[in-house]
């Protein structure tokens, strides 16, 4: 006998109690009460929480997917965006999508996929970079160092501020007063760093991301003989 639920039914509903309950708290059961159905019933569509997780995690890249592909496309100029912003523009949107789940960056760190749809927009990514004379090699590195910082910097900027209803609140272990405090009269440099590394989260994005593609342009110039 087939399962009263289909496999979208059990993605959207893991994916609104991610935000309920954080990645610690998803648990099977909990999700199965949720659909109203037995445990054994999961098991149709997922042979264990990780199957699960990787399928929760391609869903949110195909809504992102779905999001940003249209801006890879001619601006408003009907030119094409350099890779420069559309770099840029792509790992803004990521973190953008990843941070409205609780858990975000965490769901998708280490993840597998679980179709081809994150192909398209690859293929529309490196074709930037080609397209002005990186080789292939060099424009997935590009692509997987700005990818990964995204990925990370998200994961890092969940733990500050760990409610994505509520994104100004700051998770109190993070009370950059009570770390001045602690730090202050021994480590005066790294107190007062606190203040840049769990401050402005957006800003620390963009400026990180600025870092990255000046490295990719410098490394690129190095390589081409520029």
């Amino acid at each position: 006998m087939a399962s009263r639920i289909d496999r979208t039914q059990v993605v959207e509903t893991a994916l609104r109690l991610l935000n309920e309950d954080g990645l610690e708290g998803l648990r099977l059961r909990r999700l199965a009460k949720e659909l109203d159905v037995q445990a054994p019933a999961l098991y149709w569509h997922f042979k264990n929480k990780q199957e699960l997780l990787d399928e929760m995690a391609t869903e949110i890249f195909r809504r992102l997917f779905r999001s940003v592909m249209p801006a890879g496309g001619p601006g408003p100029d009907g030119r094409w965006p350099s890779w420069q912003e559309m770099l840029l523009r792509s790992c803004a949107a990521l973190r953008r999508e990843l941070l409205t789940y609780r858990d975000g960056g965490k769901v998708v760190a280490g993840t597998r996929m679980t179709d081809d749809s994150f192909a398209a927009p690859m293929e529309l990514f490196l074709s930037h970079f080609t397209a002005v004379g990186f080789t292939l090699e060099e424009a997935a590195r590009a692509w997987w160092t700005a990818y990964n910082y995204t990925i990370g910097m998200v994961i890092e900027e969940q733990s500050v501020h760990p409610d994505p209803v509520h994104p100004e609140v700051r998770d109190p272990a993070y009370d950059l007063d009570d770390r001045e405090r602690r730090l202050g009269g021994t480590y005066p440099l790294a107190a007062r760093a606190g203040r840049t590394l769990f401050g402005g989260t957006e800003e620390a994005f963009q400026v990180g991301m600025q870092i990255i593609v000046a490295g990719i342009e410098a490394n690129y110039v190095k390589n081409s003989g520029g």
